[in-house]
């Protein structure tokens, strides 16, 4: 028992810690200058790094408790309601299609491959909030460049993902740690199947 409750101490401190990593890396970026002109309310979406390191190594309520808390802390710390809504429908959507999409496996799809998926889900989550409050839906002709815009960051947070858990040592541990009870699980599901 005392050991279950010290593996959950350790989980919350580190759901909290990347939370806070991600309301950093969130109110960091919107204090960076957008360079891009024709595309306005696009982002770089740098947080969502915070969110691709949570769906591989904590469990799927874990991760999406870590969101909600990022979203509601970015918010509550210079958010507007209205960011909130465009936020909130951004990441959840961007959320579950990447789930969606790591069940596909590693062999078929990449951690960069997840990512710009997620960027793109982020945009038309964002756009279908817009078209909801402008009550119009020519406001999702702006998807094929958002979308463009969501690809490229999503690459790069890909790329920023993949050299993360390539180089720090605790990131490849729980990864690990993640994908053995995995199939530690699996193996015991078949074996009671089978008796």
């Amino acid at each position: 028992m005392s050991t279950y409750k010290a593996d959950r101490t350790r989980q919350y401190i580190y759901i909290a810690l990347l939370c806070a990593q991600g309301v950093i890396i969130g109110l960091l970026e919107r204090m960076i200058p957008f360079p891009f002109a024709f595309a306005p309310g696009a982002k770089l979406g740098l947080a969502n790094l915070i969110t691709i390191i949570s769906l591989f190594t904590m469990s799927i309520p874990d991760s999406f408790i870590l969101m909600c808390l990022r979203l509601l802390l970015t918010t509550l710390l210079g958010g507007t309601l209205s960011t909130f809504l465009y936020s909130g429908a951004g990441a959840v959507l961007s959320w579950f299609g990447m789930l969606l999409i790591k069940q596909l496996g590693e062999k078929r799809v990449s951690m960069i491959g997840i990512s710009a998926a997620g960027g793109i889900l982020h945009n038309v989550g964002q756009l279908l909030v817009a078209s909801l409050i402008a009550q119009s839906w020519t406001v999702m002709l702006y998807l094929p460049v958002l979308a463009f815009m969501g690809i490229l960051a999503g690459v790069a947070v890909g790329i920023a993902a993949n050299f993360l858990f390539e180089h720090i040592d605790i990131l490849r541990r729980l990864r690990y740690d993640r994908t053995k009870r995995r199939k530690k699980g699996a193996t015991h599901e078949n074996s009671s199947h089978v008796a």
